[in-house]
């Protein structure tokens, strides 16, 4: 199972950088053996403001206590809390692959369709979203999808990881989908994080 877990870290006042330098080298290494087992999938940088350090990761494991066990053995888990969320398998999400590069992009989908929309209209209207999301996958724009436990009205019901050439492509590419008039989309731009698997410098 996938999960997508926000990490925040905020290393205690006062201590000595050399400390600080040591717990992150020790993470990038724990990181890449990670990778290697297949536990850790991804890493991104998300935007931050000044003096935040957060990250987020795609994690695979067999259930929540299994990820538990790999968080925990990450070296900043000692200055970390984590948020985790669940994601499920998506109709519409296409065959994994290694990301061709960046720029990259997390959507959040919440869908609301209309009352009164006739199921025939529906329908038609979410077939033709999965036509659309197969051909974007095709162009390599589309990475993966998946479905959100929805946890009340107004959350989102998937996300999604794509890759566009700026903000303005991503934009485009959101309103060319056919339940975009039905949905909330919130877009995070997403930078190379150093231990990323797929996109780290060599």
């Amino acid at each position: 199972m996938d999960y997508l877990v926000t990490m925040t870290t905020r290393v205690p006042d006062g201590t000595p950088e050399q400390a600080v330098d040591d717990v992150r080298a020790r993470e990038a290494a724990h990181s890449r053996d990670l990778a290697a087992q297949g536990h850790l999938l991804r890493l991104w940088r998300p935007p931050l403001r000044p003096g935040e350090w957060r990250t987020f990761g795609l994690f695979s494991a067999a259930g929540s206590g299994e990820l538990e066990e790999v968080l925990a053995s990450m070296p900043l888990r000692i200055w970390r809390t984590d948020e985790v969320t669940p994601l499920e398998p998506h109709v519409n999400d296409p065959e994994p692959r290694p990301a061709p590069g960046p720029p990259e992009f997390l959507t959040a989908f919440t869908l609301v369709i209309p009352e009164g929309t006739p199921d025939a209209v529906a329908q038609d209207t979410i077939a033709a979203e999965g036509v659309r999301a197969r051909e974007l996958a095709a162009d390599g724009h589309l990475l993966r999808l998946w479905r959100l436990s929805r946890r009340g009205p107004g959350d989102p019901g998937a996300l999604g990881l794509w890759r566009a050439r700026d903000a303005a492509e991503m934009q485009a590419i959101v309103r060319s989908l056919p339940l975009d008039a039905w949905m909330t989309t919130d877009i995070t731009p997403l930078s190379i994080h150093p231990s990323d698997p797929v996109l780290a410098p060599s």
